[in-house]
């Protein structure tokens, strides 16, 4: 330092150390400059570039995210119409159901009561068919009983079928009003 500051005095000048030189003040301006015109030409408006397109993916990225709400709810919306209408409908079906099913239990108990009034019919039918049979059969036995009773008390033979048809029937005749008058409390 001593050196420095001796060829510093020789000159007569105060000499800064802090302060650069002259020349080495401008070249540093002339970098400076340069430097700043190609980072402001040619790199700043690719950083522009770049924050604008991000901001772009931002501001759509939030649009499109509004517009996926906005049709998820529009969605959901028509989701809980349709179930609302299914619900509806399925509630318009049971009912339509049990009606039907009202309609066919009513039309089965006709079917059975008119079944039931066809068998208690046909079995009135078939019990007085039988007793009319039965009722011939016992007058056709009578006949022959009082036939022979009559043969033993008159003690000649009916045989003749004319003579025994009018003996049964008046034998008969007797015997029901005989019947009708024990019926009716005489």
């Amino acid at each position: 330092m001593s050196n420095i500051a001796v060829i510093a005095a020789s000159e007569g000048e105060d000499i800064n150390p802090l302060l650069p030189e002259t020349y080495d003040i401008v070249w540093s301006l002339i970098c400076v400059a340069v430097i700043g015109f190609v980072f402001w030409k040619y790199v700043l408006p690719k950083f522009q570039q770049v924050l604008a397109d991000r901001s772009d993916q931002i501001e759509g990225g939030i649009k499109r995210a509004e517009e996926a709400q906005a049709e998820a709810k529009a969605a959901l919306e028509q989701y809980r119409a349709q179930l609302a209408e299914a619900r509806t409908e399925a509630a318009a079906i049971r009912e339509d159901a049990r009606n039907q099913g009202q309609q066919i239990i009513n039309e089965m108990k006709v079917q059975a009561q008119e079944e039931s009034d066809r068998i208690v019919a046909a079995g009135n039918s078939q019990l007085n068919a039988q007793r009319q049979q039965i009722v011939a059969e016992l007058r056709s036995d009578l006949g022959r009983t009082a036939v022979d009773l009559a043969e033993k008390v008159i003690g000649e033979s009916l045989a003749d079928d004319v003579k025994r048809a009018g003996t049964i029937d008046r034998f008969l005749s007797e015997l029901d009003a005989v019947s009708a008058d024990s019926a009716n409390g005489k």
